[in-house]
This record gives structure tokens, C-alpha cells and sequence, in this order.
């Protein structure tokens, strides 16, 4: 036989959130926890602050074990009736910060921006080649 999972609504889980009756929702699941209050790591304060909401976010922000994650299951008595939204992706972009002196000029110059500075140096070689052979 199947087993039949219990639905609550968010509304429902908002309603549990005191010391004697503290649900969590994490991952769209609805665990009671308020057995667990006394002996949780982070101390009960850290279950009461997410008590009766959706607290994904801070459950994956703490870094939980496995083993953790799998006394979690013991609290499990349902899922919420709608999914959760998900959770956006973190996007890390890195921002070259630029030098804005001379040397930072000159070390961000592309290849072909190197040509004008480099004939510069070529063409006063070379006169000062011609204007010391002369001598």
C-alpha cells in the first residue's frame, strides 16, 4: 500500500510557532521539530526564528552534515500543498577594477595599441644610431 503524505498549506505552518509547537518548512517539506528544541546544536533559539516559515534558505546557509540532513527525516509529517518558489541562483561576477595612472594605461594596452609606442622607440634608435655614426 502507498503511503498517503499529509498536506498543509503555508498559512497552516505560520500557525506552529512557539516552544511547545515549532514546525519548520524546508525544501517544500513541514517537520516538527519541537521535540528536537532542547537538544538542537545551534541552540532552540535558531529553530524559534524559523519557526513556522520557510526556512531553506537558512538551513543550506549553515553547511548541515548528512547526518544532520538525515535525523532531519525523523521530524518529517508532511509536505506544503504548493511548491515553494525556487531559489535563485547565486551569479558571481568578478569586475576587473582598473588602474587609472600611467602604468595602468600602459599595462591594459591591447596588442595593437602596443604598435604606435613601439615605432617611437625603433625610429629613436635608430636616428641616434645614424647621429653617432656620423660623429
Amino acid at each position: 500500500m502507498p503511503t498517503i503524505t499529509k498536506l498543509y498549506s503555508m498559512e497552516e505552518a505560520a500557525q506552529h510557532n512557539t516552544n511547545d509547537d515549532c514546525w519548520v518548512v524546508i525544501d517544500g517539506k513541514v517537520y516538527d521539530v519541537s521535540s528536537y528544541l532542547d537538544e538542537h546544536p545551534g541552540g532552540d533559539d535558531v529553530l524559534l526564528s524559523s519557526a513556522g516559515t520557510d526556512a531553506t534558505e537558512g538551513f543550506e546557509d549553515a553547511g548541515h552534515s548528512k547526518t544532520a540532513r538525515d535525523l532531519l527525516e525523523q521530524f518529517f509529517i508532511g509536505e506544503l500543498d504548493e511548491p515553494p518558489p525556487p531559489i535563485p541562483k547565486l551569479e558571481i561576477v568578478y569586475k576587473k577594477q582598473e588602474d587609472n595612472g600611467i602604468v595602468g594605461k600602459v599595462l591594459n594596452l591591447g596588442k595593437e595599441n602596443w604598435a604606435v609606442p613601439v615605432a617611437a622607440v625603433g625610429l629613436s634608435v635608430a636616428v641616434g644610431f645614424l647621429y653617432l655614426r656620423k660623429k
